[in-house]
């Protein structure tokens, strides 16, 4: 699946849940990062996947952490939007 196929999808199947967001709950999601040590992996993975070193498994991993993060970079970018409507008003 193509990145804007894959993240067209995802945003339909996300919209109800944008839906609701109480904008407590949106500020949480757009402040949400990963802790150190998912982030010294998804680094770790990065600079192999560049290199071009990743074995298969590591290369699952990746992708795995690659779909969450556009899930989540999607869902954050939604409760932006609810928040921006907010402070409009």
């Amino acid at each position: 699946m193509s990145t804007t196929v894959e993240i067209q999808a995802l945003d339909r199947l996300i919209d109800p849940i944008s839906r609701c967001l109480t904008p407590e709950v949106a500020r949480q999601l757009v402040e949400l990062r990963a802790d150190p040590e998912l982030q010294a992996r998804l680094d770790l993975l990065a600079d192999k996947n560049t290199e071009g070193q990743l074995t298969s498994e590591e290369r699952e991993e990746y992708e795995t952490y690659v779909r969450a993060g556009r899930f989540i970079a999607i869902l954050q970018s939604k409760a932006r939007k609810l928040l921006g409507q907010r402070s409009s008003r």
